[in-house]
């Protein structure tokens, strides 16, 4: 068996629109293909000998133990490694269930499709899959802890804390979208001009000096004491001989800490005699050259949450401990502890393993214990200084039985420092008592404090503390989202994208737009080259200047991650023709209209899906979508537009000449095409069939009928404002049109458009591509044939994989079959293609540029323009108007 690729899906994809944490493998059986799992001897018992907990897994049977009956029955290798390789995840702490076999198109290969929640498990899970299935076939051992440690470690790597998932989760059920900014937990809400940032618990909003004031203890110390917040005694040493004085002027108990340390690391706490002393120096000393020296308050160690200066939660914390039986040793103890379900690896579930460190062996040696001693029945054994969470410490929730004395503590705390995430370690004996009574001070304050501890306490009521941060982020009416309408379709997707972008930004708005030309943020270009896929999306949707998107998305980045958005306002579909099939196991139309349907499924329930009701695949996507419908139609009698409109729908219509929108059966007549200079006069019908979604679009947008009018009528196609879409270039003797025509539809459309144009003879210059099939390329061939008196046959910058003498035979059996004494002449540099037909261009003739690499080609036109322009409009002083002599 061998993997030819894996994909991993983002966003909505072509498998699902609603999982969009995909691994789609690429699978070839190879010889596997002939042997079903009834063929391979003993296969089954293996299977289940190695994986028990895939009788769980129900499959299409809908039961338990449902797959191993069809591993039974047989099955393919492929379905058996998607089983496995989500039953590998869920042994490791991820729990998913999603997966789907299917056949790639070609003999023995298959998408092999599965849930992921970390990605690089995920992609590990795929890999290790396949190599387990091969020794369950082989009949080897394969020791499966290796893999299982290794998809925890992976995980723990790559996922998002305990406190960013929490806010992240409570985003997402508000739909609020969100974009991970790195590999660790610098996370984007919402999108362009209206995102909000975290990290952990840092917001966008939090207040850096106040971030600086925490994490200097001395500073935080002095403040609150000035503010009469009851802290600690104590001093800032540096040296031993500072610890001493100190020693002696405070006096036993005592805690010595770094002075910026996190997490608990370098601190010890009650420390009684001068050796413990000296000893808690040294490792605090290994965290920071600043050591803090205080008196231990003795009590019960809670940490509080003030957020956006309220009080939302307060637990105890409880250091990692076991508690004796009399007859169990403490390493039973602790053995029996991590048994408990509710602790896992790290952050996977409530509570962490407790580990045995140095640490913990020294508060052993303390009491003389050692691993191997029995500790006595219902004695109370720490294992740790300190109460982190991380280190195995349980918390228990105290929000309802706070102090108010305390409460108004904790929240004035919060203003003093200034954070807007705020906790607060406090000890004291009672906290449902005032500290006047009881005792108790402040030891520290923390920014970006951890929400596990309340999310999930070991004992009492969980709290969503991840909702106030949201709220203090996104009060109510606040916006997250900006508009997104993205654009899709076989031929037409760049200049509708265009076309839209340039109404957009005429009507006030900071637009950012993706292209197979490349990326723009408003006027200015950040990025060449094709950028339809998610990555350019997510690059706008960063942008904190955008307050609008458009985006050409097209079937590669579907194929290849899924849309780069969760959900858009309005999709656009212009057409569904031949192209790219073939690729990606995507072979006939039917299924590249359910790529491109990805888009249309992904529209808000209050958005719009604009569809081609002149298309039959575009118009069946109606029936999957989520959202209100409209529809386009160069045939103001097509039946559909009319039932549509009879039913009080939105379309656009081509109709006596007009650019129309129909608002049920009523008439907005916008303008003339003649009067739009994309539609050449109207000689365009391809570009009025582009037109149409794009003013509808406008009206949807609530933009008023005149200023759509004043977008359409100031739209001109040119090299700057569509780069490669019929830019003419009127020299004196004969014109060049350049185009991105690159398959039989669009060269159809473009056929049709020349047959309305002065020019002869027409000389065209075209390319096969080496990623399509062998009748894409004899269809270019045939309909360039039926268009050009003279046929220049160059090559495309990139062969894509395949020889440029098969795909020039594949353009000439094609162009013969139509003609077979058409002229033809073959020149493989684009560049010398159009020197040749620029410079022995015939008087009056037509030169038909249809390029791929549409810069290359427009600088080497202008160039000729410009030299043309030099030559026959040379310039004195005498030109000048209204001179003065």
């Amino acid at each position: 068996m061998r993997i030819r690729e894996i994909n991993t899906m983002r966003g909505p994809n072509y498998w699902s629109i609603k999982r969009h944490k995909l691994i789609v493998m690429v699978l070839d059986l190879e010889e596997m293909e002939d042997q079903p799992t009834n063929k391979i001897p003993g296969f089954l018992e293996r299977l289940k000998a190695l994986l028990p907990g895939m009788f769980s897994h129900r499959c299409s049977v809908g039961q338990a133990g449902g797959f191993f009956q069809r591993v039974e029955e047989g099955t393919w290798m492929g379905h058996v490694i998607e089983h496995i390789a989500l039953e590998i995840q869920s042994m490791a702490g991820m729990e998913v269930g999603f997966g789907r076999t299917r056949s790639y198109g070609e003999h023995g290969v298959y998408h092999v499709v599965f849930d992921y929640l970390e990605e690089k498990v995920g992609i590990y899970a795929a890999k290790s899959a396949v190599r387990i299935a091969q020794a369950i076939v082989d009949g080897k051992e394969y020791d499966l802890s290796e893999d299982i440690q290794e998809m925890r470690e992976l995980r723990e790597t790559e996922r998002l804390g305990p406190s960013t998932s929490s806010i992240i989760d409570e985003a997402i059920a508000r739909g609020i979208p969100w974009i991970r900014l790195n590999k660790y937990s610098l996370c984007q809400l919402g999108y362009g001009m209206n995102q909000r940032r975290v990290q952990a618990t840092v917001t966008s909003l939090t207040s850096n000096i106040g971030v600086e004031i925490a994490g200097d203890k001395e500073d935080t110390k002095y403040i609150l004491n000035q503010a009469e917040i009851p802290v600690p005694k104590g001093d800032v040493i540096r040296s031993e001989s500072g610890l001493e004085d100190v020693v002696q002027r405070l006096g036993y108990p005592l805690v010595i800490k770094p002075i910026d340390g996190n997490h608990g690391r370098g601190i010890t706490t009650n420390i009684q005699n001068w050796e413990q002393a000296q000893n808690a120096f040294q490792l605090a000393k290994k965290v920071s050259n600043s050591v803090i020296i205080e008196q231990y308050i003795t009590g019960e160690d809670y940490r509080i949450l003030v957020i956006n200066h309220r009080l939302v939660a307060a637990a105890k914390r409880l250091p990692a401990q076991v508690k004796g039986d009399g007859k169990s040793t403490v390493q039973q103890l602790i053995d029996q502890t991590n048994a408990d379900p509710k602790r896992g690896y790290g952050h996977e579930k409530v509570l962490t393993y407790i580990s045995i460190d140095d640490i913990t062996r020294k508060l052993l040696e303390l009491k003389n214990y050692t691993l191997d001693s029995v500790v006595p029945k219902d004695e109370i054994l720490v294992l740790k200084d300190t109460a982190n969470l991380s280190t195995g410490g349980t918390s228990i929730d105290v929000t309802d039985i706070m102090h108010p004395s305390l409460v108004f503590m904790a929240e004035r705390i919060s203003r003093i420092v200034g954070l807007d995430i705020c906790g607060i370690d406090f000890m004291t004996k009672d906290i449902s008592r005032p500290v006047s009574e009881v005792g108790g001070a402040v030891l520290e304050v923390n920014a970006g404090p951890g929400f596990r501890m309340h999310l999930a306490p070991a004992e009492g009521l969980p709290r969503n503390v991840a909702g106030p941060v949201i709220d203090m982020l996104y009060p109510p009416g606040t916006p997250s989202r900006i508009p997104i309408v993205a654009v899709t379709g076989t031929n037409g997707k760049t200049t509708t994208t265009r076309l839209l972008a340039h109404m957009a930004k005429m009507m006030g708005h900071t637009v950012g737009y993706t292209t197979t030309d490349g990326i723009y943020i408003q006027n200015h270009l950040m990025m060449t080259g094709d950028c339809s896929g998610p990555g350019s999306a997510e690059f706008v949707l960063k942008d904190p200047t955008v307050n609008y998107a458009v985006f050409e998305t097209a079937r590669g980045g579907i194929l290849r991650a899924g849309l780069g958005y969760k959900n858009c306002n309005i999709a656009i579909v212009t057409n569904v023709a031949p192209d790219h099939l073939g690729l990606k196991g995507i072979h006939t139309l039917e299924q590249l209209a359910k790529v491109k349907g990805v888009v249309v499924e992904s529209v808000l329930p209050d958005g719009y899906a604009i569809l081609n009701a002149d298309d039959d695949l575009v118009y069946a996507m109606k029936d999957k979508v989520q959202c209100k419908v409209c529809l386009f139609s160069m045939d103001e009698d097509n039946p559909r537009i009319k039932a549509h409109m009879k039913a009080g729908g939105l379309s656009a219509l081509y109709e006596n000449g007009y650019i129309t929108i129909c608002k049920g059966e009523w008439k907005l007549r916008i303008t003339k095409a003649v009067n739009v200079p994309l539609t050449y006069g109207g000689k365009a019908h391809f570009m009025i069939q582009n037109v149409l979604p794009a003013a509808l679009t406008g009206y949807i947008q609530g933009f008023e009928l005149d200023d759509i009018r004043s977008s359409l009528e100031s739209f001109i196609p040119s090299p700057a404002q569509t780069p490669g879409r019929l830019n003419l270039f009127n020299f004196k003797n004969f014109n060049v049109l350049l185009d991105y025509a690159h398959n039989p539809a669009g060269l159809t459309a473009l056929k049709r458009f020349l047959e309305n144009m002065e020019g002869k003879p027409k000389i065209g210059i075209i390319a096969g591509i080496g990623d399509r099939r062998q009748e894409d390329n004899e269809g270019i061939g045939k309909v360039a044939a039926e268009m050009f008196d003279e046929i220049i046959i160059r090559q495309d910058k990139h062969l894509r994989g395949m020889k440029d003498t098969e795909i020039i035979a594949m353009l000439k059996n094609g162009i013969l079959s139509h003609d077979p004494n058409k002229k033809i002449t073959i020149i493989p540099s684009e560049k010398e293609a159009i020197k040749h037909a620029i410079e022995n261009a015939i008087p009056g003739c037509m030169i038909v540029i249809c390029s791929d690499v549409v810069p290359d080609a427009l600088t080497l036109v202008q160039k000729y323009k410009e030299e043309e322009a030099e030559k026959l409009y040379s310039f004195s002083t005498d030109d000048i108007p209204n001179k003065t002599n």
